[in-house]
């Protein structure tokens, strides 16, 4: 059976630290024939300049993470839409794994993934992270959701809102297919949320946040509590 092509799509918003390693860990995605979009919300450091020595594509788009994703996957060619965080890092077998998963019927899915700290809280809470997701068939951007061009297309796209729209995303396709689970290779996603806010306080808010979602708090009135 013949590969899916994928497009791996990058949103950045200031992210010169992070996206060379990351863009790196793509390089033999690229060589080998799968395409990588990386689309900045206006990023006011060298993230431009140092993503485009390193991708096939760099787009310029309205600020917000749903909006620049969908702009990525509007300019995408790939059978498969793999959506990755600029301060991800992306370990050898992370894409035959995509494929083979894909292979087997996966119309979409998230991988689990490692936080990048070495404090022992951050264990329980990748842990709890990975089980979470797996259970209630809801990912997080964190997890590197990829899907089919079809699906993606079929349930809309990313929603226009400014703060979970993964959980939304995921709800969408979760009525249209069960997601793939990836157990390993793990993805590992930076810590630094948990570790310059405070790790209760960030587990707390983020609680917080999806709780005061669930009950139909708008988005934007999120975002602002998350900022």
């Amino acid at each position: 059976m013949t590969e899916p092509r994928l497009s791996v799509i990058v949103p950045t918003l200031n992210e010169a630290d992070a996206i060379v390693p990351l863009l790196d860990d793509l390089a033999p995605l690229r060589a080998s024939g799968n395409e990588v979009i990386v689309v900045d919300g206006g990023s006011g450091d060298a993230t431009r300049r140092l993503a485009a020595a390193r991708s096939d594509r760099v787009l310029d788009s309205g600020r917000g993470r749903a909006a620049q994703m969908n702009a990525g996957a509007a300019a995408a060619s790939g059978d498969v839409l793999w959506f990755v965080h600029a301060d991800t890092r992306i370990p050898d077998g992370a894409a035959p794994a995509l494929c083979e998963r894909h292979a087997q019927g996966g119309q979409w899915g998230r991988f689990d993934i490692r936080l990048s700290g070495r404090r022992w809280p951050l264990r329980i809470i990748e842990r709890m992270m990975n089980l979470r997701s797996c259970v209630t068939g809801i990912a997080t951007g964190d997890q590197g959701i990829f899907v089919s061009r079809a699906l993606f297309d079929a349930v809309g796209g990313f929603p226009a809102i400014e703060l979970m729209e993964d959980v939304e995303l995921s709800r969408r396709l979760r009525s249209l297919a069960r997601p793939a689970c990836i157990r390993h290779p793990r993805l590992t996603t930076s810590s630094r949320r948990w570790e310059e806010r405070g790790i209760a306080r960030t587990v707390l808010l983020m609680w917080r946040l999806r709780l005061a979602y669930a009950l139909g708090t708008p988005p934007r009135q999120l975002a602002r509590r998350y900022r």
